[in-house]
């Protein structure tokens, strides 16, 4: 378990190696993984993602988002996507309005996490 602490927020590192997530009880079993740590946010590398899960006609994207923000959990997807971005404009704005709001993010690596949640990007 990595737990950073960047500009306020508490930051729960998702190991790059493990099952494939998709569904909202994989975001409930992320949740439970951080019960008792104080976490603000979630970071899940995108390799972890089920293939299919940035296809938003499946759902699972916007259901996982969504079983986080139920329990007021932010989510921070680490890596490139822009095979998912160039492959679909809906994808592309999803991302592109996530970043803008701010509650969770796409960031292309942790170092890019950091600097957004340091208000430098």
């Amino acid at each position: 378990m990595v737990i950073e602490n960047i500009n306020g927020v508490t930051v729960y590192f998702v190991s790059a190696e493990g099952q494939a997530l998709a569904s909202e009880q994989d975001a409930l079993d992320l949740l439970g993984e951080t019960y008792g740590t104080e976490t603000d946010m979630i970071a899940v590398p995108a390799e972890r993602f089920a293939e299919g899960f940035f296809d938003l006609s499946t759902r699972q994207l916007g259901h996982f988002f969504q079983k986080l923000q139920n329990y007021q959990m932010r989510l921070a997807v680490l890596g490139d996507i822009s095979q998912h971005m160039n492959a679909s404009k809906a994808v592309r704005d999803f991302v592109g309005e996530t970043n803008q709001v701010g509650r969770h993010l796409f960031a292309e690596d942790r170092e890019a996490l950091q600097a957004r949640l340091r208000g430098k990007a």
